[in-house]
């Protein structure tokens, strides 16, 4: 089992859904497993977005992933908490 964050735009709340049948620990999915997940999110915003509708058929035929490096996305958070810089230049 897997939870799946579900924030539809336009919406104030996140939800979360639950994939069944899949491993916790990534390391043990296989192709299926990763087919099984891609189908469960896209039915998890369905369902977010329209709950009393029937699941519609799913036919996967491309995937956008935004993937930004972990290290950069740390630098990144780091830089925004730790705030502005004071300048040290006299002008």
């Amino acid at each position: 089992m897997i939870d799946v964050d579900v924030w539809v735009r336009g919406r104030q709340d996140a939800t979360t859904q639950r994939v069944m049948g899949i491993a916790a620990d990534a390391s043990e999915w296989t192709d299926k497993d990763v087919k099984k997940l891609l189908e469960g999110m896209l039915l998890a915003v369905q369902r977010t977005n329209d709950p009393a509708s029937e699941p519609p058929p799913i036919t996967l035929r491309g995937f956008s992933w935004i993937v930004i490096d972990e290290h950069e996305l740390t630098e990144m958070i780091s830089r925004v908490l730790g705030g502005p810089r004071v300048s040290t230049l006299i002008h």
